[in-house]
């Protein structure tokens, strides 16, 4: 029985997998421009590090040269964070938008289930997007990563997998106690996000409240751990502190995530919020 119901679950899981595959593949042209509009978001940042020194504020090569790997890497992490921040937190979205919701909620699966599909089917779209971007800024800068330590990075951008679920799944909410004005909100939680995780800058310049709500940011500790780690060859010994915060987060924030989804779809069932609207 147990074995049975585990294989039910994990073909439920790779099901929405494969349906959130079917709507990128569905959606493919806007997809193409919203790759298009990261990776030129990327370049630009990249450019504009490069253009300090026609400014007259280049005050050497190599201190030039470390301000543009430091925008690059966090411009490029934050395309892959905030891109499958997007695609988990707008879920909701998706399906009502497409009039399965209420079908997904009837189904005979646990809503764990339901949510870790959609999560897993998002960070593997965006390890691929992420990806290509990487491959397309190898190319056109003259990155020197040398001093670059991956198993560190790798360890640390493993790591910070679970709060980022966490953090979606918070925000996935939004929609269900809101339809009209949810979607709205997920991009103020973004832009928030953005400001005080330290994406273009050390949270250090920040003022006292916004720093320290950067220090409670699972994406602060992403983003200076794996700049330490490509930069400055951190140790994967010396990243494991980074790498202990970010599960500890994951760990908090993933089941009462996943608690206060639940809640809020009951909400939303009693009170008729899951019909489709566009």
């Amino acid at each position: 029985m147990i074995g049975n119901s585990l294989r039910w679950e994990l073909n439920a899981f790779t099901g929405f997998i494969e349906r959130q595959k079917n709507l990128y593949r569905r959606y493919w042209a806007w997809e193409a421009v919203w790759l298009l509009y990261n990776l030129v978001s990327v370049l630009s940042i990249g450019y504009l590090a490069s253009g300090l020194s026609t400014l007259g504020l280049e005050p050497g090569h190599s201190n030039l040269q470390q301000a543009q790997l430091y925008l690059l890497v966090g411009a490029l992490l934050w395309t892959y964070l905030s891109m499958v921040f997007f695609e988990i937190a707008f879920a909701i979205t998706w399906e009502r938008w497409e009039g399965t919701i209420e079908y997904t909620f009837m189904a005979p699966i646990r809503r764990l289930t339901h949510l870790l599909g959609m999560c897993a089917a998002s960070l593997i779209y965006g390890i691929a997007r992420a990806a290509l971007i990487g491959l397309a800024l190898v190319f056109l800068f003259n990155l020197d990563l040398s001093h670059a330590n991956y198993w560190a990075a790798l360890a640390i951008f493993a790591a910070a997998t679970l709060p980022l679920l966490g953090l979606g799944i918070f925000t996935s909410i939004l929609p269900l106690l809101s339809p009209e004005k949810g979607e709205q909100m997920a991009f103020a939680v973004q832009g928030v996000l953005l400001l005080i995780s330290g994406v273009y800058y050390p949270i250090t310049v920040l003022p006292g409240p916004l720093h320290l709500a950067g220090i409670l940011s699972p994406l602060t500790y992403t983003l200076d751990g794996v700049r330490e780690a490509l930069l400055h060859g951190l140790s994967l010994t010396g990243a494991l502190p980074d790498v202990g915060i970010l599960l500890v987060m994951g760990i908090v924030l993933v089941p009462a995530s996943v608690w206060c989804f639940g809640r809020a779809e009951e909400r939303a069932k009693r009170l008729g919020l899951l019909k489709r609207s566009g």
